[in-house]
């Protein structure tokens, strides 16, 4: 075709386009697709329709904002994580074989359960590690002690003091000939360079990155489907996971008083297979064909049976990949069934609807609901869409209770004086629904109380929220209903 066709052609198709029953028929065309599109995804009613006006009419600005943060499902179908699961298939069965006769909540258990959750599982101990330098301190303690594998998957590890410490812990161990193998977010761990992780490759250990910011089918999931897990496995029998990333921002050796409070949690014994599970899928999934040669014969290693302990630990990891992501149901379980408290600590408090119900109704049925969070985040936006919950909960007979500075960044749990959470999901659709997280839910023994304490602690360095956010100069308030329309992505 020659140049003169070419453009006898595009001025023929501008002309047709110029009829305004052309257009108008193109875009009840693109407005039907867009419908049938979004209803098969089944949101919120309310979410529906903001997404059919934003593609429908807007379709420059809606188009790459959704392929940014819209998609909220990884189809198993058309991914890997199916076949990481049916690969952990086997390993996740031995977990069942060994569930620990516990009829504290059993309720709660069974809820897990069905929602994908290994049972729970004795621990010898559940130590809780208060700040990053302690957690650090006993990672690298741990490793060091690693005589076959260690496993560790983060949302954030970042080249700086602490990263190039608890790395180089990891190149010693390698070098010794343990097995090492290091997960790491791609959007999250984005400035972990290859020359940062030289020396582990070079010493043997591998090294993944979980769901680069553009698929293979070209699906971009730069913001959503990203793993904010945090774990630590030591030969099967030490575990660690919380809220702690490996960066100088958890580090009071580093920052000085500006370091972020934070909690972590250190299992040792056989509820540490809960973690091993989540992590071995989620490397399946970044790193197929790599790990499942010999499984058979991996598995005597990597789920080793220990004397059982005092503790009972259940692992519970949720994400987009489950029908339905575990832990917004399990802790809307929790609070519909605390007694007497329910003491929770989380840095972004930007709740969906049926999560703040039931912290609320919690409150009015006369449970000591308290909610600790920083007075100031990282993030401006959750700052402000933050506050605008604050008055529901003072309404219905919550205690708001504001920390520092420095922020907390802390993702913890206490109801009654029988259950304790640690884990790594905030309390805000993004840890609720997009992002792969876990926790480790403790029934019973001493480690609930020693939890509450804790937060008891915490309390020394917050202020009881009293001002009605309602009451506030209306650019704050205004400033706060904007950003409460991004709830579901904050």
């Amino acid at each position: 075709m020659s140049f003169d066709d070419l453009a006898a052609a595009l001025s023929g198709l501008d002309t047709l386009l110029a009829r305004p029953q052309v257009f108008w028929t193109l875009e009840a065309i693109w407005v039907l697709g867009v419908v049938l599109w979004l209803l098969h995804d089944r949101r919120t009613p309310a979410a529906t329709l903001a997404w059919i006006l934003c593609l429908a009419f807007l379709p420059g600005v809606g188009i790459p904002v959704y392929l940014l943060i819209g998609p909220r499902r990884l189809r198993r179908r058309t991914t890997r994580r199916a076949m990481a699961k049916q690969q952990a298939g086997p390993w996740r069965q031995a977990l069942a074989a060994a569930a620990a006769d516990a009829p504290l909540h059993a309720g709660l258990m069974t809820l897990a359960s069905s929602l994908e959750a290994p049972p729970p599982v004795s621990a010898r101990s559940a130590t809780l590690l208060a700040d990053g330098d302690a957690t650090y301190d006993a990672l690298v303690e741990a490793i060091g002690a690693a005589k076959d594998h260690v496993h560790a998957e983060y949302y954030i590890f970042s080249p700086d003091a602490a990263g190039a410490r608890v790395r180089d812990a990891l190149v010693e161990r390698a070098r010794a000939g343990v097995e090492v193998r290091l997960l790491v977010d791609a959007s999250g761990s984005s400035s972990l360079s290859d020359d940062f992780l030289a020396p582990l490759l070079e010493a043997g250990g591998e090294v993944a990155r979980f769901n680069r910011a553009f698929g293979r089918l070209g699906s971009p999931r730069l913001f959503n489907f990203r793993t904010h897990r945090k774990i630590v496995v030591v030969d099967g029998q030490v575990g660690f996971t919380g809220g702690v990333n490996v960066s100088d921002d958890h580090s009071r050796r580093a920052r000085g008083e500006a370091a972020w409070r934070d909690t972590h949690l250190r299992i040792e014994g056989n509820a540490v297979h809960g973690l091993q599970l989540t992590f071995l899928e989620d490397w399946v999934f970044c790193a197929p064909g790599e790990l499942p040669r010999h499984a058979e014969a991996r598995q005597a290693r990597f789920f080793p049976t220990g004397p059982a302990g005092g503790e009972t630990v259940q692992i519970i990891a949720s994400g987009p990949d489950q029908a339905v992501p575990a832990m917004g149901p399990f802790l809307q379980a929790a609070l519909g069934g605390a007694r007497r408290r329910a003491w929770l600590t989380t840095p972004y408090f930007v709740p969906n609807e049926p999560l703040l119900a039931a912290v609320c109704n919690a409150a009015r049925r006369g449970v000591d609901v308290r909610l600790l969070v920083p007075r100031r985040t990282d993030s401006f936006l959750v700052d402000a869409a933050g506050r605008t919950y604050h008055d529901a909960l003072l309404a219905a007979g919550a205690r708001v209770h504001v920390y520092g500075p420095p922020m907390i960044h802390a993702k913890t749990a206490v109801f009654d004086d029988d259950l304790a959470v640690v884990g790594t999901s905030n309390l805000d659709d993004r840890s609720l629904k997009l992002n792969f997280e876990v926790a480790a839910v403790v029934y019973g023994g001493a480690l609930p109380g020693r939890l509450a304490d804790l937060f008891q602690a915490d309390l020394r360095r917050a202020r009881s929220r009293t001002l009605l956010e309602t009451r506030e100069p209306w650019p704050r308030r205004l400033l706060g209903s904007a950003a409460r329309l991004l709830a579901s992505q904050l």
